[in-house]
């Protein structure tokens, strides 16, 4: 791992990422996108947590979620949700998308994408010509499944609202979210890896650029990472997990004393270090678990565990399952 937190976490999640449609509008419209459990199962079964962000190809629109004033979109511009609330995309704030009970998410699940969507006085199913040329707004629906378990902070320290501006995306987005586009359109050998790639980085920028957005002082994990001693302290336990680790030891690391980092971290993140350490300590086992065949007793030690028993009862309170289990389930997944 890098002694970069976010690089660590952004790895040991698993993000997989896909474009899934081209939806075209016209006149006055309204689309709504399910919450996270239903689009994980209708898209990425198996996976724990699935994100949606749009790109507004051509036209305009608003983007709402329930408690959350509504955004504004242009041309160019990205929306994400980032913790996977149920959003409704419209021409005009305040309006709601048809009741539609259909199943074409579930059954298009295999077919070959980007899959057209016109939504045109309701929601036509999919597999109209598209993006439509008359229609006056299209927008490229993608999505990013990622592992919430046994940790992940990251999710619910991005707001449930992401707005880039087309003006505010770097070079490297734009670029690749064109080519994305246009590998699309061409359906050329290989484009599904790029569409998925692109998806992926399209979610890893954002969360870059709320990072280096956060004012000095915010709360939350990215902006404990912002916080010159609460971050050094986590980027130490991300640099050496296995270290046995103590308060004290780390109080010592960062330059403040014992109760004032445990103040203060507990403050920024929620949880004590050490808890945020065995959190962490989870996640790079569950990371371990899943891409090879080393002993679960390997695992333990170099995660920072005496024993295998130890890190085992440790393991299967955070995931319900002993460490084998898990990763016998996870392989059938």
């Amino acid at each position: 791992m890098s002694h970069d937190p976010l690089s660590d976490v952004l790895r040991s999640v698993r993000l997989r990422g896909a474009v899934f449609y081209y939806v075209s509008f016209n006149g006055d419209w309204a689309a709504e996108t399910p919450a996270s459990p239903l689009l994980a199962s209708a898209l990425m079964p198996g996976a724990d947590h699935v994100l949606a962000y749009h790109l507004f190809l051509r036209g305009e629109g608003w983007a709402a979620v329930d408690g959350v004033p509504p955004v504004r979109m242009s041309e160019g511009d990205i929306v994400m949700f980032p913790r996977g609330d149920l959003h409704v995309l419209s021409s005009a704030p305040g309006l709601r998308a048809q009741a539609d009970d259909s199943d074409w998410r579930f059954t298009t699940r295999d077919d070959p994408k980007p899959i057209a969507v016109a939504y045109h006085r309701g929601v036509l199913r999919p597999g109209s010509p598209g993006p439509a040329d008359d229609a006056r707004t299209v927008v490229v629906c993608g999505f990013v499944a990622c592992d919430t378990r046994p940790f992940n902070p990251l999710v619910n320290a991005l707001p449930p609202v992401m707005h880039l501006r087309a003006g505010d995306l770097g070079p490297w987005t734009t670029q690749l979210l064109d080519q994305a586009v246009a590998e699309s359109r061409e359906h050329r050998a290989g484009s599904a890896a790029v569409l998925e790639r692109a998806s992926e980085f399209v979610f890893v920028d954002a969360a870059r650029r709320y990072l280096d957005s956060l004012p000095a002082g915010s709360s939350g994990w990215l902006g404990a990472l912002r916080d010159r001693h609460v971050g050094q302290a986590i980027r130490l336990l991300h640099e050496r997990p296995a270290e046995p680790w103590s308060v004290e030891d780390l109080s010592h690391q960062v330059g403040l004393s014992r109760s004032t980092l445990h103040e203060r971290f507990v403050e920024l993140t929620g949880q004590a270090p050490m808890q945020y350490l065995a959190n962490w300590r989870m996640q790079l086992g569950a990371s371990l678990l899943r891409q090879g065949q080393a002993k679960v007793a390997t695992i333990a030690q170099d995660v920072g565990y005496e024993s295998e028993a130890a890190f085992a009862r440790a393991f299967k309170r955070m995931t319900g399952q002993p460490p084998a289990t898990w990763r016998r389930a996870q392989a059938a997944a």
